[in-house]
């Protein structure tokens, strides 16, 4: 797999994972609802040599509330926090990673 293809991989995966962590704050209200969460990571490293699977799951654990729903409001607040910050990480290493190809091919 290629590097420009990987960080392609991770920042679809980043850009779900802030999407599917945004629903689950906007149903912490809602009876019985489980809250959603992004593998990458994962499947990244079981299959180095194939395509790494980007996949939302359901967390299906105990439930937290007498209603069923399991969202927790600090742990999701964290997860966003942490997304924002491995995107943003993302997206410096690949316009670093494209200014030094565009340096190699201008011969500077």
């Amino acid at each position: 797999m290629e590097i420009y293809d990987l960080m392609k991989m991770s920042l679809d995966a980043t850009n779900l994972r802030g999407k599917v962590t945004a629903n689950n704050i906007a149903n912490i209200n809602t009876s019985g609802y489980k809250r959603k969460y992004v593998t990458f990571e994962e499947t990244l490293n079981n299959n180095l040599n194939n395509k790494p699977k980007i996949e939302v799951k359901t967390d299906e654990g105990s439930s937290m509330r007498e209603d069923g729903n399991n969202v927790e409001l600090e742990n999701e607040k964290i997860n966003q926090a942490a997304t924002t910050l491995q995107y943003n990480a993302l997206v410096s290493l690949t316009n670093t990673k494209l200014a030094m190809t565009k340096s190699v091919i201008s011969g500077r």
